[in-house]
């Protein structure tokens, strides 16, 4: 098993889990999910302060700490997909950049153009 970013995996097409953790992140962010993260928290407090059984209160615990696992992992790769095409949006605007630079006049270039060259690894090998 190896770990790559997940934009890169399945060749730029987006698997079950992509898609998955993208309709995740939709819905975490919606009422709906705050509304069931709320009757959770509430269900717990409620049963520390009538004094219930603590195998009760340990499962709440449990299915909340369930939840936020969960969550850690979707969110983190719907995170990391956003991340990696703002890259790429990125990058494309910095080589359309030099392209406008290397077509226009033939003047001397200044050190954002180097600055920026070296920024995307466009640095000429010798």
């Amino acid at each position: 098993m190896t770990v790559r970013h997940p934009s890169q995996r399945h060749g730029g097409r987006r698997g079950i889990f992509e898609n998955f953790a993208e309709k995740a992140s939709h819905f975490t962010s919606s009422r709906a999910f705050f509304a069931v993260c709320f009757v959770l928290v509430a269900n717990f407090v409620a049963m520390h302060v009538a004094g219930l059984s603590v195998e009760l209160e340990l499962l709440a615990a449990g299915a909340m700490t369930s939840v936020t696992l969960l969550l850690l992992a979707l969110l983190k790769n719907s995170e990391l997909r956003a991340e990696h095409a703002i890259q790429r949006k990125l990058d494309a605007i910095a080589r359309a950049l030099l392209e406008d630079h290397e077509a226009g006049e033939g003047g001397e270039r200044g050190s954002a153009y180097q600055d920026l060259r070296g920024a995307i690894r466009m640095e000429e090998e010798t």
